[in-house]
Formats: C-alpha cells, sequence, structure tokens
C-alpha cells in the first residue's frame, strides 16, 4: 500500500468510527493504518481512546505495551501488561513480555520469574528459552546461558539466534572449537550473513589459524554491508601475525569509510605507538580528540605516547588534562601525581649537580 492508499484508507476509516464510534474493529483499522505510516503517536491516541470504551481489549493492551516497550517507557509498557494479565492470566505473551520489560531494566529476578511463567504457559517455544539465555548472558552468567541456548536448540536444532549467541557464550568460555561449530552451523544457514563471518575469522584468528582467518575476513568484506568493523578486525589480525604495513592500511581503509568513528584512529594510534612511531601516533590520537574532545582517555594515550617518547613536560600537561575531565577517577590521578614526582625529583637531582 502506497503513501496515497494509505492516506485514502485512513480517511475512510475515521468516516466509519463517526458513523459508528463503538465499533472497535475500526479502531483496530486505523491504527494498523497510522503504524504503517509510522505515525506512532496517533496509534497510542487510538488505542487509548479504544481502551475507553473496552477496557479489557487484550490485542490493545498488549500492542499498547509493546509500543511503549520499544520507545522505552517501560513503566508505562508494564502498566499495560499487567492490566493484560488480568484480563487473561493464562496468556504466555503478556509474562514473554513482562519478562522482556524487566530484562531491560536490569531486574534480572522478576525477568526471570515472568519468563519461567511464560514456560508454564508455553514450553515448546525456543525464542522464550533464547530469553533466558540471554538474561543469563547479559549478567554474564555464561555457563546457564549456555544450558538454555542448548535447550532451545533441542526444539529447532536451526535456530540461528541460539546458534549465533552459543557460538558467542562458547567463544567467551575460551572454548572456540565448539563456538567455530556453531558459527559454521550459522554460515551454511545464512551464508551472506556478515556478522557471523567476521566472527568465524575471529575465532581462526584466536587459534592462530592465519590461512583459515584471512579467509573469512576476505569473505565478510565481500559480503553485502558496511566495512567499517570488518576492517578494523582484519587489521587486528594483520597485526597479530606480524604483518604491520597491511594492518595500518586496513586501519586507514576504516578511517576513510568512516571518518567520524574514533576506534580506528586510536588503534591506528596504539600500533604506531607500538612500532615506536610516536609522532604518528600522536597525530592519530589528535583526530580522534577532534571528534571527542571530552573523552580523557585520548589525554592519557597522547601522554603516555609523550611520555615514552621521553617528552615528560608535555606528559605532564595531557595527563592533568585527562584529570580535570574526570577528577573521580584514582588511577589518571596516580598516574599524573607519579610522573609529577618523578619529574620533579629528576629536576632537583638536575639542580644538585648544577651547583656541585
Amino acid at each position: 500500500m502506497d503513501k496515497q492508499e494509505l492516506d485514502k484508507a485512513i480517511q475512510k476509516t475515521v468516516l466509519k468510527m463517526a458513523m459508528d464510534p463503538k465499533n472497535t474493529e475500526n479502531y483496530h483499522d486505523l491504527a494498523k493504518y497510522y503504524a504503517m505510516d509510522n505515525q506512532f503517536e496517533k496509534v497510542i491516541s487510538v488505542y487509548e481512546s479504544l481502551l475507553e470504551i473496552d477496557p479489557k481489549d487484550m490485542s490493545t493492551l498488549l500492542n499498547l505495551g509493546s509500543i511503549w516497550f520499544y520507545a522505552k517507557e517501560y513503566r508505562k509498557a508494564l502498566k499495560c501488561f499487567n492490566e493484560a494479565m488480568l484480563v487473561n492470566p493464562s496468556n504466555y505473551l503478556v509474562y514473554y513480555n513482562m519478562g522482556n520489560t524487566y530484562a531491560e531494566m536490569k531486574n534480572f529476578a522478576k525477568a526471570l520469574h515472568y519468563y519461567s511463567r511464560t514456560l508454564d504457559f508455553n514450553s515448546n517455544d525456543p525464542e522464550v528459552y533464547n530469553a533466558i539465555a540471554l538474561l543469563y548472558h547479559d549478567f554474564e552468567d555464561f555457563v546457564e546461558a549456555r544450558a538454555y541456548y542448548e535447550k532451545a536448540l533441542s526444539i529447532d536444532e536451526n535456530n540461528l539466534t541460539a546458534l549465533i549467541d552459543l557460538g558467542n557464550v562458547c567463544y567467551k568460555l575460551f572454548d572456540y572449537k565448539n563456538a567455530l561449530e556453531y558459527y559454521n552451523k550459522v554460515f551454511k544457514l545464512a551464508p551472506t550473513n556478515k556478522t557471523v563471518a567476521l566472527c568465524i575469522a575471529n575465532t581462526y584468528n584466536v587459534l592462530k589459524d592465519k590461512e583459515n582467518a584471512y579467509k573469512y575476513f576476505d569473505k565478510a568484506i565481500s559480503l553485502e554491508g558496511d566495512n567499517y568493523k570488518a576492517y578494523i578486525c582484519y587489521a587486528i589480525s594483520k597485526s597479530d601475525f606480524k604483518e604491520e604495513k597491511e594492518a595500518i592500511e586496513l586501519y586507514k581503509k576504516a578511517i576513510e569509510l568512516n571518518p567520524q568513528e574514533v576506534n580506528a584512529y586510536i588503534l591506528l594510534g596504539n600500533m604506531y605507538s607500538n612500532l615506536k612511531k610516536y609522532k604518528e601516533a600522536e597525530e592519530q590520537y589528535r583526530e580522534a580528540l577532534k571528534i571527542n574532545k571530552l573523552d580523557p582517555s585520548i589525554y592519557v594515550l597522547i601522554a603516555n605516547t609523550y611520555f615514552m617518547n621521553n617528552e615528560v613536560e608535555r606528559s605532564i600537561f595531557s595527563y592533568r588534562a585527562a584529570v580535570n575531565l574526570r577528577p573521580e577517577n584514582d588511577e589518571y590521578k596516580l598516574v599524573f601525581i607519579q610522573v609529577l614526582e618523578d619529574y620533579m625529583e629528576e629536576s632537583r637531582k638536575d639542580d644538585i649537580v648544577a651547583n656541585f
């Protein structure tokens, strides 16, 4: 339905509502058309009007709650879902949505409670197990997360969400062999998935399998989509295998692709610093600073570069800038004080020698 057809459908439905204001089906139709036209404020208004006619309309309560959820208005979402639960306490979608909402609110206990209630009414939906696994994953309990992803796969062995996330969990548990197994299953099911190709490449890189790592980095770059992250990951791999020249070119490609992202500048600066090319490192950090002038960590990187290049006075000024931006950071303070004290002590030694 194009824009013109959509406008006509909206006008026609509004006319129907005027003629029959108690017919809730017309409200549902109008909300649907407004949603298709991305007019979500009007969708909310229509649903609220509908609930004045029928406060127990289950689909409206769920839909309105979902809108508030995606708008990150979690309290409003919970209000709708709670009202839906009173209307139909056996509807598993109510508990599932409440679990999702509490998960976004970082309330682990309540999220887990409502996901468990979901399973009481629907124990054969792999997405519920995926949701519980993701909850454990977010709270860094990777062993429990793995168990729930495996449960999801026992129901649907080709569930892409479970396969990808289980691969990620195995990676974090340093179980790279199984991580590769799951990533490869996904890639067979979805051979144009750029993210998974990168995951495979990164895993081979950790395993020091240069040939396969490069093969999948090349494949990832060839697939449709933004290559910024791919260039950076490939550059890190090249650097790991001591191919610094190629790594530098890949970082430059990433910068050319997205010059307003700081990550590539910082990583390239770090690489130059490791190669003792301190002037080049400073140039990259300065470029990053142009994008994010209030990031104290960049001032620390610049200060470290000066310090390693025996430009201690300049390093002190940069450390002080970081401390001024983040005075509550004890690490920045300790480094700044130590460098300053060492500099002053060295200066006093020079004065004593000169006087002698």
